[in-house]
């Protein structure tokens, strides 16, 4: 064999050895994105210990969702997953694709109609779980896995909400995520509100329902954590839990500042507290300082908390949180 031919020879050898290890090179590269983006998904199954301390174990990720509150719709909305939704309480609004989704009923859930809704998942709450027992066991009995969800009190456990909904769905870091996100602005917001002084400190009550009923939030609550973080002080501090406050004792606390948060379903309830008999004393009543927020932002636990709390803020302390 000639030289020319031999060299030919030893060149196509090398050019195919370089072939193979780049086309080797490139596969293990595919193979080891592959591999980083399993890595990134949330394994099923998953055993999470629910608000009822029993542990459900979910095989697969959700792909049809049935929410009982509309706390509970908030977040699994926030987590991306609306186009999983296929049904909701009466008492959903927001956000605003809720108003196409099936009605699955208000304090009393309509049990058939879930079931025959197919969910993989159906997410309950403590605050109702007891009256529902039945009805959350027919739907196990049916194959759906039942995850009943904590009632927040307080920021924490709210947060603790949101990571449990997020592990049930599939989406445990994007709500870590969401969690990080509300931790921040809060921070922000309580940097703000350490530029109020001692003297400029207000008291703050909190109506969540009218008269002759009236409800404020006292200790144990995440809207008198609110307060604390924008440096104001709650009227009802004293008082545990959501309770029920009479008007002697209200008036008698004379808060700087009124926040009525049933707007939506009170005509001008503004007027509502300033027309009251025998308030006309009161310091909030005398300087014009009583403001009605919305409900849903204080009061419901999930990731527009933080809206809530910016909105409180804003109100109380307008020359602060205004800027």
């Amino acid at each position: 064999m000639n030289v020319k031919k031999i060299f030919g020879l030893i060149l196509v050898m090398v050019l195919t050895a370089g072939m193979m290890v780049g086309c080797s090179g490139t596969a293990d590269e595919g193979k080891g994105k592959q591999q980083t983006n399993q890595a990134t998904q949330q394994a099923f199954p998953v055993t999470i210990k629910d608000a009822t301390g029993e542990k459900v174990t979910i095989e697969e990720k959700p792909k049809k969702i049935v929410t009982l509150i509309p706390s509970n719709t908030e977040v699994v909305f926030a987590l991306g997953l609306g186009n999983k939704v296929i049904g909701v309480s009466d008492n959903d609004n927001y956000p605003e694709e809720t108003k196409d989704i099936e009605k699955v009923g208000g304090m009393e859930m309509n049990t058939e109609l879930i079931v025959s809704l197919k969910p993989d998942l159906v997410l309950a709450h403590a605050s109702s779980a007891h009256n529902s027992k039945e009805g959350l066991q027919q739907l196990k009995d049916a194959g759906i896995d039942v995850l009943v969800v904590n009632d927040a009190q307080s920021f924490n456990e709210v947060y603790k909400s949101i990571d449990m909904i997020g592990m049930a769905t599939g989406e445990q870091a994007k709500a870590k995520d969401i969690i990080t996100d509300m931790k921040t602005k809060l921070k922000v917001i309580s940097e703000k509100a350490k530029s109020v002084t001692e003297s400029e400190r207000k008291t703050v009550l909190v109506e969540v329902s009218p008269s002759p009923d009236i409800y404020t939030p006292g200790k144990n609550t995440f809207m008198n954590e609110m307060l604390v973080m924008i440096s104001a002080d709650n009227a009802a501090a004293d008082v545990d839990g959501w309770a029920k406050m009479d008007e002697e004792s209200m008036i008698a606390a004379n808060p700087d500042v009124i926040i009525t948060t049933y707007g939506y379903y009170t005509k001008d309830p503004v007027s509502g507290v300033t027309g009251r008999k025998g308030w006309q004393d009161v310091t909030a009543v005398k300087n014009a300082q009583v403001f009605d927020v919305h409900s849903d932002l204080v009061t419901r636990s999930g990731p527009r908390l933080i809206e809530g709390v910016e909105e409180l803020a804003k109100s109380i302390y307008p020359n602060v949180f205004d800027n």
